[in-house]
């Protein structure tokens, strides 16, 4: 029983893929222990734009930050001891990595340098960082996702406050993944993996968390939702690798739009880009390729490129 109308199908193109140059498939310890032990050339995540229109993507087994031009050129900005999954740009231009391995890390992309930044808990290891994303007055939201899912439903989401405050907003999440924050600033909306679940958390100036529930259930596959991203609509934007699409749902949820893949199944994360922001680029990471989607609605202004 469906209680909406079919989505509008929206195409993609390859925008592009990660050049051979790059490529040399192999087994990885990232790769038995999430790719079931098969060979991998990479596996791209973490898209996000800076003020000069370049890419940035993370390739996770192998340590690897790539810059993208505008023009679809790939330029490898470092390979480093780490596992890097989400990245963001702060709007005073530094650059974050959520790494699973390490924990959130700073990239320097003129030397090419990673840092850390907050590699513990109260000096216990992370369960394994997935994403970031930032709020208008600099704190830094963040899951820890690790191996949960059903099974460990322990899963965490964190705030890393602008004056240096680690606070944990959660802890009861089956894989935490992507995250993102409604355009009030006073919504955050969480990918939950493996209950194939958009979580809606209400965020309180006490920092109390409270009435945590389901803003979206997605119909199943073999993965659940990833990256999130939102426009200027209040249209929350879904990746959904495992089933090759990203949807565009209401801000009451109802699913609006489908942007199918036109390559691989393994759409992992997005990001608006293009002159007026309404271009999305979509990492899919089966193929190793750059996806484009050309939308009606421009993405919502990060905080991370605010003046």
């Amino acid at each position: 029983m469906s209680y909406f109308a079919p989505p509008r199908r929206i195409e993609t193109t390859v925008f592009s893929r990660l050049p051979d140059r790059y490529r040399r498939p192999r087994r990885t310890l990232w790769s038995d222990a999430n790719r079931a032990g098969k060979e991998v050339d990479s596996f791209l995540e973490g898209p996000s734009f800076d003020r000069e229109g370049r890419l940035y993507v993370t390739d996770i087994p192998f340590g690897r930050i790539f810059r993208i031009s505008p023009d679809g050129e790939w330029d490898q900005v470092v390979e480093y001891d780490g596992w890097p999954n989400g990245l963001k740009i702060h709007r005073d231009g530094r650059i974050f990595i959520t790494d699973y391995k390490r924990g959130l890390m700073l990239l320097d992309p003129n030397t090419g340098t990673v840092t850390p930044f907050l590699e513990t808990v109260l000096s216990e290891s992370f369960k394994g960082v997935n994403d970031l994303v930032f709020s208008a007055n600099g704190d830094i939201f963040f899951t820890d996702q690790g191996q949960t899912g059903l099974h460990d439903p322990s899963g965490c989401v964190y705030r890393y406050s602008a004056d240096g405050i680690l606070s944990r907003l959660i802890d009861t999440v089956p894989s935490p993944n992507g995250l993102v924050l409604d355009a009030t600033g006073t919504v955050l909306l969480l990918a939950v993996t493996r209950a194939n679940q958009i979580w809606r958390l209400p965020l309180h100036p006490s920092g109390v968390t409270t009435k945590v529930s389901i803003f979206a259930y997605l119909h199943g596959g073999p993965s659940g939702p990833d990256g999130l991203a939102m426009d200027q609509e209040g249209c929350l934007l879904v990746a959904h690798p495992g089933f090759g699409s990203v949807w565009r749902l209401s801000p009451r949820a109802e699913p609006l739009d489908r942007i199918v893949s036109c390559a691989g199944f393994s759409t992992t994360n997005l990001a608006f880009g293009g002159a007026e922001e309404k271009s999305l680029f979509i990492t899919e990471s089966e193929t190793g390729s750059i996806l484009r989607a050309e939308l009606t609605v421009p993405g919502q202004r990060l905080y991370s490129h605010a003046e």
